[in-house]
């Protein structure tokens, strides 16, 4: 693999990377509004929960989708890069 298309690749990592955060970020603060206004306006019924519930069952997906299942696979490169980090020291 050359230079050019690692580099397409790890800049196509990147954007997955920051389009899940940006995913997390909006779950957390629409969440948070979401909650405010409806303990504001029917603090009897609790709907917020519905939407937290499942929203937050897409974030997952998007986030096994980005970063992978977390198996042998992902344990092997975990210790081969942390073999590496010490290897630097």
């Amino acid at each position: 693999m050359d230079e050019e298309e690692r580099y397409k690749r790890a800049k196509e990592r990147v954007g997955e990377l920051r389009g899940f955060y940006q995913h997390l970020i909006a779950y957390v603060v629409v969440n948070i509004m979401l909650v405010i206004i409806n303990l504001v306006t029917n603090p009897d019924t609790l709907w917020f929960y519905w939407v937290t519930v499942f929203w937050g069952i897409g974030v997952i997906l998007h986030a096994i989708s980005v970063y992978g299942k977390l198996g042998k696979n992902w344990e092997d490169k975990k210790i081969k890069e942390l073999m590496e980090k010490d290897k630097r020291k």
